[in-house]
């Protein structure tokens, strides 16, 4: 009996050396597998947010899981306007689910809203610079609405974005950039305009510029992994590299005089200032300022509204784009008359000056006739 016990103590001991080896190495293991599965539970929960109301309808406009569009249709017997919107997240991050389209369908206004891939999908797919994948997405997110127009019932002329930051910014570059609608292509979403009724965003990025934008707001840190980069300060020393891909994705670069009417709308310092420190730069009125101030220059409509200076007739951009989608027409920016210039009379020689008219020389005829019959 005393045996069996110190045998089975010996086995004890010897388990408990193995083990006293082993966990090091598996504990490692299981943190790396649980960290796994907590990131996993944290990507499905982001899935699975659900949005205010459910969507008449939710459709794909390409291949990646990201690129969605959910459609809420109003109720209607003629074609309605719609909403179409991208949400914020600083393209890393956001879901269309947070927008509550009620107010948008009672006014009789349809609203799309869409999710588009990351910055960071953007890199995963080699796409150059990264910014291009969301902006990319929005632009065919909506010719893919446009190209629905029968079978949901919307006015594809009249169709307004919206969203907030990033959102804001992607909503703003629809609305200046040329139209990218291929006519010649034999893919008929991508022969959909993608040109916009109006706009109307919440604290939007307006220009990806580091050197404007160091200039406007010295704290600003925001938009180098837009361009693959780590830092601000990457950005601005290297801004010469990568110019042609801050112009392009840049939404100020864009504006012209034949843009439709746009909403500014930001919250922040009431006193905010060109030069001064802010304690959201990311969102400051500022870059509403300053581009409203071009807008207006161009003749292009706009309204900038920020705290403590609120607009008389606009107290959101919600309110801003259930009126613009109702109205008749946008305004556009016409061309004034050209005035009108009067002929100039025939040019004369010096020696047919000195000659009379042929009604100068009819009296005179006739009295020679008189003079030669007398005779």
């Amino acid at each position: 009996m005393i045996r069996m016990l110190m045998s089975f103590a010996c086995v004890g001991v010897c388990m408990s050396l193995i083990g006293s080896h082993l966990p090091a190495q598996d504990k490692k293991e299981e943190k790396k597998v649980e960290k796994k599965k907590d990131e996993k539970k944290k990507e499905e929960k982001k899935v699975e947010k659900k949005p205010a109301m459910p969507p008449t309808v939710s459709d794909s406009y390409g291949k990646h899981p990201r690129q969605v569009i959910d459609f809420y249709q109003a109720k209607s017997d003629k074609p309605t306007p719609v909403v179409f919107y991208i949400h914020g997240g600083g393209w890393q991050g956001g879901d269309k689910s947070s927008i509550n389209p009620k107010a948008f369908l009672d006014a009789g206004i349809s609203v799309a809203a869409i999710n588009y891939r990351y910055v960071k999908n953007g890199v995963e797919e080699n796409v150059v610079p990264p910014v291009k994948a969301p902006l990319d997405d929005a632009a065919r997110a909506l010719q893919f609405l446009r190209s629905k127009a029968s079978e949901w019932n919307i006015d594809k002329k009249r169709i307004g974005a919206t969203g907030g930051s990033a959102g804001a910014c992607s909503s703003l570059w629809l609305a200046f950039h040329n139209d990218m609608a291929n006519p010649k292509s034999s893919d008929p979403i991508s022969r959909e305009s993608t040109r916009l009724w109006c706009a109307a965003v919440n604290g939007a990025q307006t220009t990806l510029d580091p050197k404007d934008l160091r200039e406007w707001l010295p704290n600003y840190t925001y938009g180098a992994h837009a361009f693959g980069l780590k830092s601000f300060d990457e950005l601005h020393e290297n801004r010469e590299s990568v110019l042609k891909w801050i112009k392009e994705y840049s939404p100020s670069e864009h504006a012209t005089k034949d843009d439709p009417p746009i909403g500014l709308f930001y919250g922040g310092d009431k006193d905010a200032k060109v030069g001064g420190i802010h304690k959201d730069p990311t969102h400051s009125p500022v870059m509403g300022m300053k581009l409203a101030e071009k807008l207006k220059g161009l003749g292009v409509d706009v309204v900038m509204s920020y705290t403590g200076h609120p607009d008389a007739k606009y107290a959101n951009s919600q309110v801003y784009l259930i009126d613009k989608l109702k109205t008749a027409a946008p305004a556009v920016v016409t061309e004034p008359p050209t005035p009108k210039t009067k002929t100039p009379p025939p040019q004369t020689t010096p020696a047919e000056a000195t000659q009379p008219s042929t009604e100068d020389r009819r009296p005179l005829r006739r009295l020679l006739d008189r003079l030669r019959l007398r005779r």
